[in-house]
């Protein structure tokens, strides 16, 4: 066995296999994933059927090519700014002329809970009971409110920003202002990649901060909602049908203003779609019908156990779940 054989003729395949892209002929594009980061094309070399997968490379992780990275951005179009948030399309190659192929996010000045929650973080499962949510989680969401983190969402509300991208702004039944919404695109996608759809629905009222507020008198304004929340969607994207949208709330959300996912059934499960984080609309609305006890105006949610995933690095676990476990498991 010669091994410069062997290496040669290595090195003979893979110049021959390199050599067969440039060979490709494009017929169409066969596939596309969420944000078009894998497409998978149809065509032929040498008229024999051929499938061309290209998928993005990973981002380098080294600060000196991150910051090469940076400085070659080039065409960078604002979409939208609220607030302390900003977001952008952009492009990484070379030239005037190229099509944006990133989408950029800007939070500044972020805060000590922005950068927690964009570092890499272990997660828990937690139990929260009625007594844990009255006792030590609803003093936590108060004080969020207090500290006038959802500038950015009434600004939205009361038409300071973000009007021309809203889709839809219901006034509620008969016009009643607390049953009042509106259905507008999330800052994180692209708007244009109907497969990874992302809308948010935000009520007006200011009563409500989660999914812990809802009572079983709130069930005909939720289906009410559902309804014109569909119907909107599909009225805006033709494409879409009104079984290709999902609908659902986050617990802990990442607000504290009653807010609805709207989402393409093909947009790729990520972390925020995961059991323990991701709350069903539907689902969430046959639990109140079928919660027993209790007069309508006070049975609801408040009075469930809940379990749902935390970061380790929220204030929630740190302030609240992480103690509890410690008195348990030293108990």
């Amino acid at each position: 066995n010669n091994p410069f054989s062997a290496r040669e003729a290595l090195m003979e395949e893979n110049t021959a296999s390199e050599a067969l892209i440039p060979l490709f002929k494009l017929e169409k594009l066969l596939n596309q994933d969420q944000g078009g980061r894998r497409i998978t094309l149809l065509g032929s070399i040498e008229d024999k059927p051929a499938l061309l997968t290209a998928e993005r490379a990973a981002f380098p992780s080294d600060i000196k090519t991150l910051e090469a990275f940076h400085q070659c951005l080039r065409n960078v179009k604002n979409l939208g700014t609220n607030d302390i948030y900003h977001w952008y399309l952009a492009s990484a190659s070379q030239g005037d002329n190229n099509p944006p192929d990133l989408k950029l996010n800007l939070i500044h000045p972020c805060t000590d809970k922005h950068i927690r929650k964009y570092s890499p973080q272990g997660v828990r499962m937690v139990t929260e009971t009625p007594e844990i949510y009255k006792d030590r989680v609803r003093p936590y969401i108060i004080k969020q409110r207090e500290e006038g983190r959802l500038d950015w969402v009434f600004n939205v509300l009361e038409g300071r920003k973000e009007q021309k991208d809203i889709i839809y702004r219901d006034p509620g039944p008969d016009g009643a202002k607390d049953e009042a919404f509106l259905l507008a695109p999330d800052l994180n996608w692209d708007r244009t990649t109907l497969t990874s759809m992302h809308l948010l629905a935000i009520v007006e009222r200011r009563d409500i901060w989660s999914m812990r507020d809802l009572k079983k008198t709130h069930i005909t304004w939720l289906k009410h909602m559902r309804a014109k929340i569909l119907e909107a969607t599909v009225q805006k994207y033709p494409d879409v049908e009104k079984d290709q949208v999902k609908l659902y709330m986050h617990y802990q959300p990442t607000f504290y203003h009653l807010h609805i996912h709207v989402v393409h059934v093909m947009l790729e499960p990520t972390g925020t779609q995961a059991i323990g984080k991701a709350f069903g609309l539907e689902h969430l609305i046959h639990q109140l019908e079928t919660m027993a006890g209790g007069p309508p105006e006070k049975a609801g949610m408040a009075d469930l156990t809940l379990t749902y995933i935390l970061g380790e690095a929220h204030d929630l676990w740190t302030q609240v779940f992480q103690p509890l476990k410690g008195a348990v498991d030293g108990g």
